[in-house]
């Protein structure tokens, strides 16, 4: 249901039909989401919530016309595209800080494949969401891309950042329509 609401956004977003949430109790709880768009295996937009500010339902229908159309890394998705874009839509848990005396010690507790981490340093923060790690699966690899996506200098020692982690659900379309 949750892609499928994303869908209907970007569509609303393209100038389609409006979007109606349906009134499920579930959709209706405080729930932080991301949207990622692809197209032909591509990241093609992602736009998301780190924290529920949002029910579910309204965080997905905002957080997916703003992957189509606000993603500052792409120019807004054109109607044309849309059959060819396909959706993901990740639930995210609550982020909880991770405590760390250094470098070592922040790698050892890292849990590739199962983690999202949010990394904040000076002003600047950026997150990976726990399927990034299919294509960055070395734990320093992974934490210098993150340092570089946030605007965090490589040369910041992580001591002197703050770390969160969550874990995500994730529903894509491809998955739903060959079940």
């Amino acid at each position: 249901m949750l892609v499928s609401l994303a869908r209907a956004s970007v569509t609303n977003a393209l100038g389609g039909p409006g979007v109606t949430v349906p009134v499920e109790p579930w959709l209706r709880e405080r729930r932080a989401t991301f949207v990622t768009l692809t197209q032909e295996g591509r990241l093609r937009g992602c736009i998301g919530s780190l924290h529920p500010t949002r029910t579910l339902g309204e965080d997905v229908v905002a957080n997916a016309a703003a992957a189509a159309l606000s993603d500052r890394r792409f120019s807004p998705l054109g109607r044309e595209e849309l059959g060819n874009v396909e959706m993901e839509v990740s639930l995210l848990s609550t982020p909880t800080l991770v405590l760390f005396g250094d470098e070592q010690d922040l790698l050892a507790q890292l849990r590739p494949g199962i983690d999202g981490l949010i990394l904040e340093s000076g002003g600047n923060r950026g997150t990976y969401l726990p399927q990034v790690w299919e294509q960055l699966r070395e734990p320093r690899q992974f934490l210098a891309s993150l340092m570089q996506k946030a605007g965090i200098p490589a040369d910041t020692r992580l001591g002197r950042c703050k770390v969160w982690r969550y874990q995500a659900v994730k529903w894509r379309e491809s998955e739903l329509k060959t079940h």
